[in-house]
């Protein structure tokens, strides 16, 4: 087998084969190939070792081929392997070997893995069968790796929504605090401002319907930050329709925006002014432009590394949008600018009315 004939490792849909002697792997990634099957072989202690640390998802070898040496390299893989991994391991016997010593001295070796033992001579059709069902078995248990890390990374997605709602609480409560004259207008004025926050969740996450727009998307995001029937959030723009699924999104990008003008940005500081303004572009397509302008806060100092929110922002936007937002951390106020194709994300791409004075 020619080593054009072989894929790179790191596929959990990668067969990798250990089959030193005679032609066994030439014979064997043959056959497989015919199956369609990505194959990789090695021969030595070090590629062994390397194939394993990129990760295979069946590991097939003739038992002659497993000296201690090796055996001990498959250990060690095995005892690394993350919680959702039980690597299969097919292994290939000869009638005259001690097939019953064999099988247990590698269940007690390799007690991590999923172990087929097939005895030589056997059919090509026996063989192959056995290999695509510990494929396939792989393949459940990525479906199980990748469940796992999108709890985790949900789980840190709700701890991170969670405080960023209780400072938006906050922050609400303060600026109702300032302005109250009593304590039943304290209550009042708090109390319509929660129920203000609460209704973009309830209008982006429980709607029935398929399409938001944009100017309510934004006026139930920042009602919850007037004071007094005065807003310092400017928002303006064309009546766009979006989807649901691109209103869950951006909301959830103003909502992050608007936290962190709250906590360090313009609306930290009782003069601080907030610009949020979309347009339609019609010569490019048309596309939607979004900007999100701070002015009259602190001066801002770029981070030294991107957080939570920053990070958040380019991955959520730019896979809204399909492009890259342009995020600038200039001393005068944080500026957000994306453009991309209006079709993406809504459900009336013609537009043609406007929305001001929100």
């Amino acid at each position: 087998m020619s080593g054009s004939d072989l894929v790179e490792p790191g596929a959990l849909d990668q067969v990798l084969i250990l089959a030193p002697y005679r032609r066994d792997a030439a014979y064997l990634g043959q056959l497989l190939a015919e199956y369609d099957m990505a194959v990789a072989t090695c021969i030595s202690a070090d590629e062994l070792t390397g194939y394993l640390a990129a990760g295979p998802g069946v590991f097939v070898t003739t038992h002659e081929a497993l000296t201690p040496t090796l055996i001990d390299i498959v250990a060690r893989h095995l005892n690394a392997q993350p919680p959702w991994s039980e690597m299969p391991i097919v292994v290939l016997l000869d009638r005259a070997s001690p097939n019953s010593r064999i099988r247990g001295q590698l269940a007690a070796a390799w007690p991590r893995s999923r172990q087929l033992f097939y005895q030589r001579p056997l059919t090509q059709v026996e063989l192959v069968s056995g290999i695509q069902s510990a494929l396939l078995a792989r393949m459940r248990q990525r479906e199980v790796r990748d469940h796992i890390e999108r709890e985790i990374e949900l789980r840190r997605e709700l701890n991170h929504r969670v405080k960023n709602i209780l400072a938006s609480v906050f922050s609400i409560f303060e600026m109702t605090r300032r302005g109250a004259t009593s304590v039943d207008a304290l209550a009042d004025d708090f109390g319509a401002r929660l129920t203000a926050l609460s209704n973009v969740h309830s209008a982006v996450f429980e709607a029935k319907g398929e399409a938001i727009s944009i100017a309510e998307i934004a006026r139930l995001t920042f009602d919850p930050y007037r004071q007094m029937g005065v807003s310092r959030i400017d928002a303006s723009g064309p009546s766009v329709m979006l989807t649901r699924e691109a209103g869950t999104t951006l909301a959830l990008c103003l909502h992050e925006l608007t936290t962190n003008a709250i906590k360090y940005g313009a609306l930290s500081v009782p003069n601080g002014q907030v610009a949020f303004h979309w347009d339609i572009l019609p010569d490019l397509g048309p596309d939607l432009s979004v900007l999100w302008q701070e002015t009259g806060g602190p001066p801002v100092v770029a981070p030294s590394r991107s957080g939570y929110g920053t990070r958040y922002l380019r991955a959520a936007l730019g896979g809204l949008f399909g492009a890259k937002p342009d995020i600038m951390f200039a001393t005068d106020g944080l500026r957000c600018e994306i453009n991309g194709p209006l079709a993406r994300v809504a459900c009336n791409p013609e537009a043609p009315d406007s929305v001001s004075g929100l």
